[in-house]
């Protein structure tokens, strides 16, 4: 047998697929299995007339502790599952609406089940994925070569077995639904100190100042003590990263010259393979994307105390109100001198007031995109670059640039 499919589920399912199964299989024979983190269910069924024998088999898994997000990786699904996002983050997409919406569904998933069979065309098989799939709004990763596939390369699918995304970037749908059940929320804190509640409180009232939307249900970002931020060489290399992926995003010099350039003054090492790639193939949709990142640059250049306020989100950051001698790159400049000569005055309260504060903004401009309804007070897509910055300066669950996530 091999893998027909994988499906994934935010409710833990493995009462449901064996309800499923026993009730459209009543007569077969169904035996059940475990090996470490993985329970096993196997059906044969018989066909009444020609004696044929059809066989199929569901491996089921789940998280340690089922959550809405991925904060640790404490079991194999979840090391799967932040792999799995940073897969789809590298995906180009015909509807990044529909992109982003599957990364946060995503972070939602509990329980993975894979089925595996030998028969592509097993009817009973197909209607028994067609109601899981209904009753548990699961996400499906598909092989092309299937009954129920959508792509001829893997991809994934939704509830109704409709096109999420493939590799290609290629989808069907314009809206894919994220849900959350209340028994999957974190607890309550404990013990969270007088700074972790203050901070809290200052961001809701700034929230409601600016007519944003609240939720006090929100929890506390880490507190100081639990939070290291990133080294002054750290932000200096990245800002140098991101300012020289941004002349090429923006056609003041070709992928080619970017990386001769970093070459030339030994600091290629530093990009990441998603920055890479996009040098070696500066492509007109990833230059659309990389043109975001300015975003990123001004958090950056506040954290080194270069731009002195990061501003509200309803705008986007001005780069040409930096002045030239404290950009990072130019035709005539050394980054490295840049790099060395970087400071972080920033205190690690100012940056964490801002995370916070980010990250509260942020879920309300998540609740309007699955809500329907337009952001008016600030700037979505600012919110979310600022808010990726602000945590990979926290080192939030220890991403590197390229895997962190903006959980809501």
């Amino acid at each position: 047998m091999e893998n027909y499919c994988t499906l994934y589920a935010h409710e833990l399912a493995l009462e449901k697929i064996i309800e499923e199964i026993n009730t459209r299989f009543p007569n077969e024979e169904i035996s059940y299995s475990e090996s470490g983190e993985t329970k096993s269910i196997s059906v044969n069924t018989n066909n009444g007339l020609t004696g044929a024998k059809s066989q199929f088999q569901i491996n089921y898994r789940e998280r340690a502790k089922p959550s809405y997000k991925i904060e640790q990786i404490d079991s194999s699904l979840t090391q799967n599952l932040s792999g799995m996002l940073g897969f789809v983050n590298s995906l180009s997409s015909q509807n990044e609406e529909v992109k982003y919406l599957l990364m946060r569904k995503i972070e939602t998933l509990n329980c993975e089940f894979s089925i595996l069979t030998s028969i592509n065309d097993f009817p009973e098989l197909i209607s028994l994925i067609k109601a899981l799939s209904q009753a548990l709004d699961v996400i499906v990763f598909a092989r092309p070569d299937t009954v129920i596939s959508r792509s001829d390369t893997q991809h994934f699918l939704d509830k109704d077995l409709a096109l999420i995304l493939d590799m290609n970037g290629n989808n069907e749908i314009s809206e894919l639904k994220v849900n959350i059940l209340t028994k999957y929320h974190d607890k309550p804190q404990e013990n969270a100190t007088e700074m972790q509640v203050e901070r809290k409180k200052n961001s809701e009232s700034i929230l409601m100042a600016q007519q944003v939307k609240v939720n006090s249900n929100l929890p506390y970002i880490p507190s100081d003590e639990n939070v290291s931020i990133r080294s002054v060489e750290k932000i200096a290399e990245r800002v140098v990263m991101l300012a020289t992926t941004n002349m090429v995003a923006f056609n003041a010099i070709s992928g080619e010259q970017a990386k001769e350039y970093l070459n030339g003054y030994k600091l290629l090492d530093k990009a990441t393979p998603k920055e890479l790639d996009f040098l070696n193939n500066p492509t007109e949709e990833k230059k659309n994307y990389e043109t975001w990142k300015c975003e990123g640059i001004w958090v950056l250049m506040w954290a080194l105390g270069i731009v002195e306020d990061l501003a509200f989100p309803n705008h986007m950051a001005d780069l040409n109100a930096i002045p030239s001698e404290q950009y990072p790159i130019g035709s005539d400049t050394d980054p490295n001198s840049f790099i060395q000569s970087a400071k972080v005055p920033r205190s690690k309260k100012a940056i964490l007031d801002a995370n916070d504060l980010y990250y509260r903004i942020d879920w309300a401009c998540v609740d309007a995109r699955i809500n329907g309804q337009e952001m008016q007070a600030v700037h979505p897509g600012v919110v979310y670059e600022r808010h990726y910055a602000l945590n990979w300066l926290i080192k939030y669950n220890n991403q590197e640039w390229d895997e962190v996530t903006c959980d809501t």
